[in-house]
């Protein structure tokens, strides 16, 4: 065979290892004479030596000297018969064999074509690399969005620019799990494709479905020789790829990847880094599918929210406004000196004024309750004394017990702790509470509350309020449910007891802003305990 000539190739460096020095000076001169530079050892010492100093093209070594580490291409020279030579040729460590001793034109011929094979391997290797990094980038860029339509175009620009395509479209179809999206990329300077150059969509999604069943791609062009050749491709192309998009047992959409001038073979390399792509993709359409129809949800949510909490805003006003009437003309009756009432009408009046009140108050809960909680703004915070605040709250009670044959004794308090505290909020949960327990309790009951203050393990103050009853209790299966909104227990609604499940939740809401809390304990048919702990102090008020 005629050896290529030294000026139509890089220089190439040989290193011929040989133990045996007529066989190590023949061969080095035949491959001098191809044009090589070479390098001789001896022995193994003289090869690590080279190698140290070296990067050669090849390695020629007899078997014996052939178990070296390098990454240049190893020809070993194997005598056949000699099992010790065969046994020396380290299969992991050499890339080709020739028997010795070799033919000078053989040994050229081998080391030439061992050069070549080595050098398009790593070109290989190299460029599938690149393909890799370069989808890496686009299989990054479609996780960083949750936008479905750029998604589709980090995908067809991503494969266009690697692929050097001519063309490049990701189409969805009609499916629940994503929306409906076409996304186009071309080379620079062709003109835009024609819906009618694509496939259509029945033909598309025939052919998705196909290949997903099979996972597999599809490549088609013009010849009669190609086993797809009548397979669905972009008008006028010479090589369409068709790479399904899919999730379970179903295609989602199609890609199609044409080269309008040339015919384009794709390695098995390049498809599965094509098919991987396509997979993150898929995935991204479905989640992002997803969290859009969550946030339409959302907004339609908040929505349907504003316009309940505006209702109800309004409402509150339309009824607020004729209350304050009525409520007027009751405290001028009442208290009237030209024209008395007699005794049974005002008691008649006293029982309009407790229902009139108690309207009000159910209206003022429902506003709250809407804005979700109390109002944003800034509590009034002030020095309150709480033994003063509970002795306000059992006397504009007691008439209502009073009525009920309920008695509401308050424990004199020996030290009456100051808190920082919006009053008006607190005596509406004490209010509450005691409002609560007027309720739940059958005539000839008892109602205690009490104050007390105490250090908590951390060293903090703490002032905790008790209002405890001998009314008809709560079953250990609902008292976990008394803070939730518009809950009421079973046996308040079994025995017809007026009210909403909305005190404790706002009682709650507003001892939570005070930095304190709140809890429950109750035996059913036997009466209700509620505790009010709260903080001694300035820090858990101001900061919440």
């Amino acid at each position: 065979m005629t050896a290529v000539p030294s000026d139509a190739r890089p220089p190439r460096t040989a290193i011929v290892a040989d133990s045996d020095a007529g066989r190590l000076a023949l061969n080095a001169h035949a491959l001098r004479r191809a044009g090589y530079t070479v390098l001789e050892a001896a022995d193994a010492d003289g090869l690590a030596r080279l190698l140290d100093e070296f990067e050669p093209s090849v390695i020629i070594a007899d078997a014996p000297l052939s178990a070296v580490r390098t990454t240049a291409p190893v020809l070993a020279m194997v005598d056949l018969d000699d099992p010790a030579d065969i046994a020396a040729a380290d299969p992991s460590g050499v890339h080709d064999c020739i028997t010795k001793p070799p033919a000078p034109q053989e040994l050229v011929h081998r080391a030439s074509v061992l050069i070549e094979q080595v050098s398009r391997r790593r070109a290989s290797r190299q460029e599938a690399e690149a393909l890799r990094e370069q989808l890496r980038e686009v299989s990054a860029a479609v996780r960083a969005t949750n936008n479905p339509q750029e998604i589709a175009n980090h995908v067809v620009a991503g494969f266009g620019r690697t692929f050097k395509a001519d063309y490049v479209v990701l189409a969805t179809f009609e499916d629940h799990r994503v929306p409906v999206i076409t996304a186009t990329w071309r080379r620079r300077g062709l003109v835009e494709l024609h819906p009618d150059e694509l496939p259509g969509e029945d033909e598309a999604r025939a052919t998705a479905d196909a290949l997903w069943a099979g996972t597999e791609t599809m490549s088609a062009d013009g010849s009669e020789a190609d086993a797809h050749a009548h397979a669905p491709a972009v008008a006028g192309a010479a090589s369409t790829l068709a790479v399904p998009i899919g999730e379970g047992n179903s295609s989602l959409g199609i890609i199609w990847i044409a080269m309008m001038e040339r015919p384009r073979t794709w390695s098995s390399a390049e498809l599965g880094l094509i098919q991987h792509v396509a997979g993150n993709a898929a995935y991204g359409l479905i989640q992002s599918h997803l969290i859009n129809s969550q946030q339409q949800v959302v907004k339609q949510l908040r929505e349907l929210d504003k316009a309940k909490t505006d209702f109800l805003a309004t409402v509150n006003h339309e009824l607020r406004t004729p209350l304050t009437s009525i409520m007027a003309y009751l405290d001028m009756i009442q208290e009237s000196t030209e024209h008395p009432v007699s005794k049974e009408v005002h008691q008649m009046l006293d029982i309009v004024v407790r229902n009139t009140e108690r309207l009000r108050t159910l209206i003022e809960d429902m506003l709250s309750v809407s804005r979700g909680g109390l109002d944003d703004t800034m509590m009034h915070l002030a020095p309150v004394r709480l033994g003063q605040t509970l002795d306000l709250v059992a006397a504009a009670l007691r008439p209502l017990a009073t009525l009920q044959n309920v008695t509401i004794d308050v424990d004199p308090v020996p030290e009456d702790p100051e808190i920082l505290a919006d009053e008006v909020q607190l005596q509406q949960v004490f209010t509450n509470l005691v409002s609560n327990a007027i309720k739940f309790t059958p005539s000839g009951g008892r109602i205690e509350v009490g104050s007390e203050s105490h250090a908590g393990a951390d060293g903090s103050k703490w002032a905790t309020v008790r209002i405890a009853d001998t009314g008809i209790g709560i079953s250990s299966d609902e008292i976990n449910h008394v803070f939730t909104r518009f809950y009421r227990a079973s046996n308040a609604m079994n025995g017809a007891i007026p009210g909403t499940g909305l005190g404790l939740a706002i009682s709650k809401d507003i001892v939570d802003r005070h930095g304190g809390r709140i809890d429950v304990a109750s035996t059913l048919g036997a009466g209700t305990t509620v505790t009010v702990s709260l903080p001694v102090g300035t820090d858990h008020a101001q900061v919440n």
